[in-house]
């Protein structure tokens, strides 16, 4: 397992560091302003989904300009990319799943990546069908293949964690699809790929709409509380700006406060103009569904008892072979003043 995970950070790293220079000159992922005057932050999100809701209306309703930040959004498409612009300097802070501070933290990277806050607590991600299964079993998947995320990813490695659940060898039991380029699975599952499909919101209920595909279990509800996504900054960054990382926090926890305080209905309209490809009902219908499984949590902590679980999921899934310690990885004091 050390060698497996030695070759994955190098090759992880190796090729973040590749990506960086070319972002250098090419940018990275689709960049949207927040906010005007102000500290600058560039913020680098893994993708952009209605499953974070508090961020977009931290955004939307300007919490982040109250508190002196110009926030641009900018979408990496994929955690190894969203740790790249981290780790080279082409944002400020990241916004994916833990596992990936992880990684590089265990690979050697001197100035590493550090979780200030975490938004999900469950993940966000459904299993799609081609037909609808009234009573779905996970023994279900036996002998089929179901289109799957990147390896090592968080929402791959939480998958795996809910087959293991319910008896399942991932490596033998089922076929994992791991090809397909992150955001292009739904695309390939209406193509004719795959008798199953992980996907997020939108996707999941565009594949409904068409009738490509059918939801059959909430991914989130079935692995329980899970430290999905998270914010982070390279360490050297949260000593150098603990004032920019503060101001940060405290308009995060408005917008979770927000989303904890209104009905979905009031939440879609808020997030919108983030999302003008949905129209309202369906985003109100989507945040009703994330809602519902009690996705966001009250709070930004990131508690040890969340990365202990998360670390047992990676060791699992023998994609890491020894813990790293909380105290180096969390920080939470950020999020703990952000509490009122």
């Amino acid at each position: 397992m050390k060698k497996a995970l030695q070759k994955y950070a190098v090759v992880f790293l190796t090729a973040s560091f590749i990506l960086g220079t070319l972002l250098v000159f090419t940018g990275c992922g689709e960049k949207e302003t927040a906010s005007s005057g102000g500290k600058e932050i560039i913020l680098n999100e893994v993708a952009h989904s209605i499953f974070y809701a508090p961020m977009y209306v931290a955004i939307e309703e300007g919490y982040f300009e109250d508190a002196g930040l110009d926030v641009t959004l900018v979408t990496g498409y994929g955690a190894d990319k969203t740790m790249t612009a981290l780790l080279t300097g082409e944002a400020d802070i990241g916004f994916m799943g833990p596992e990936t501070t992880i990684y590089t933290y265990q690979g050697g990277t001197e100035d590493y990546a550090v979780n200030f806050a975490q938004l999900t607590q469950r993940a966000g991600n459904f299993l799609v069908s081609r037909s609808p299964l009234e009573k779905f079993d996970y023994n279900q998947l036996n002998g089929c293949t179901v289109l799957g995320g990147r390896a090592g990813g968080m929402p791959e490695m939480v998958f795996e964690y809910i087959l293991r659940k319910n008896g399942l060898d991932p490596s033998k039991d089922l076929i994992i699809d791991q090809s397909i380029e992150f955001g292009s699975t739904a695309a390939a599952f209406s193509g004719g790929q795959g008798d199953f499909t992980v996907e997020f919101e939108p996707s999941a209920t565009a594949l409904e709409q068409k009738g490509d595909g059918y939801v059959i279990t909430s991914l989130g509800e079935d692995s329980g509380y899970v430290p999905y996504t998270v914010f982070s900054a390279r360490k050297s960054y949260l000593e150098e700006h603990p004032d920019i990382i503060q101001a940060f926090t405290d308009a995060l926890q408005k917008g979770m406060d927000y989303v904890a305080a209104h009905s979905p209905s009031e939440i879609a309209k808020v997030i919108q103009p983030q999302f003008a490809e949905t129209d309202l009902e369906t985003l109100v219908l989507i945040i009703e569904r994330y809602h519902s499984q009690d996705t966001w949590k009250q709070n930004l902590i990131f508690e040890e008892d969340g990365f202990d679980l998360l670390q047992m999921i990676l060791m699992d899934g023998e994609v890491i072979s020894e813990e790293s310690p909380y105290a180096d990885l969390v920080n939470t004091s950020f999020a703990q003043n952000a509490v009122k």
